[in-house]
């Protein structure tokens, strides 16, 4: 009995309510689109209306084969709207969920990176990473908590992106490279 490999998504959404934007990214057969739009903590108001506006921009019915989730780390409440969002949707539409931490939607270009976001009292969430062409290859330094000046000693002489906004292409292409399913929510 041979086994045939499932077929390759068609539409991917990636997802990323985490931090102060919401990241949205779509891949379809004829292209990509993506949206990146600081909201605070609008995320639950401002997401649906903006995912209608995502796929229609792209001739789309709404409707995708894989949900790629930023997993944090990130507020409680915006990492919880995005992922109840995500996993909603994926259940009506059939779709898989892989998951990715938040922090690889910061990284950009090529070379190896630092990347953190604000976690407040003077602590920041970091990560380091090497990156092609705007997608992870490689994890230098875990995602973990740490004081600024920890974290800029970890990683010296890396370049360190701090605070920027978020790619959801980046998003979509490392879940489409290294999601996973098991995945779990991070919290600041």
């Amino acid at each position: 009995m041979s086994s045939a490999a499932a077929p390759a998504p068609t539409v991917i959404l990636a997802l990323d309510t985490a931090t102060p934007w919401l990241t949205l990214a779509l891949r379809w057969p004829g292209g990509e689109r993506a949206l990146s739009r600081e909201v605070g903590r609008a995320h639950a108001e401002q997401l649906p209306g903006a995912l209608a506006e995502l796929f229609a921009e792209a001739g789309l019915p709404l409707r995708a084969d894989l949900v790629v989730i930023g997993t944090g780390p990130g507020s409680y409440t915006g990492v919880r709207v995005g992922a109840s969002y995500a996993l909603g949707l994926a259940r009506v539409w059939g779709a898989a969920v892989r998951g990715v931490s938040t922090l690889e939607s910061l990284v950009t270009g090529d070379g190896p990176q630092a990347v953190s976001m604000d976690a407040r009292k003077g602590n920041l969430y970091g990560a380091a990473y090497d990156v092609q062409a705007g997608t992870v290859t490689g994890v230098r330094h875990a995602p973990a908590k740490h004081a600024l000046d920890d974290f800029e000693a970890l990683t010296a002489p890396l370049p360190h992106r701090r605070d920027p906004a978020p790619d959801g292409l980046a998003l979509l292409r490392a879940g489409l490279d290294h999601g996973v399913d098991g995945w779990e929510l991070a919290y600041l």
